[in-house]
């Protein structure tokens, strides 16, 4: 469960937004995190990691959740995903999930 280099650009990512969230209107930050979060689950996706894409795609939720007009919906969204977001990030870290992306290293001709 190592820190590497993709989580040192989310890192920077996210605190790069978090100092745009003091300009920028709720809805539109909601956007660029939205947009921020699906582009490092596309990235976790291609490298191989299909249960860390998952746990991206999950805090998109909470980004769409932001850009909800504050309630209890929107609430239980954002809560709800983070907390998805987080076990399967920390499952997926610490192999307790099953492989489900296998590359074929060898090829075979029918």
């Amino acid at each position: 469960m190592g820190f590497d280099r993709f989580d040192l650009t989310a890192l920077v990512g996210f605190l790069g937004l978090i100092g745009l969230s003091f300009v920028v209107e709720t809805p539109a930050l909601g956007a660029g995190f939205g947009g921020f979060l699906l582009s490092l689950a596309v990235w976790r996706l291609y490298d191989g990691k299909p249960w860390e894409a998952l746990a991206w795609l999950a805090w998109v939720g909470a980004a769409v959740a932001l850009a909800i007009p504050a309630g209890s919906v929107s609430t239980v969204l954002f809560i709800s995903s983070l907390i998805v977001g987080l076990a399967l990030l920390f499952a997926s870290r610490r192999e307790l999930l099953p492989a489900i992306w296998f590359a074929d290293s060898g090829g075979t001709d029918d």
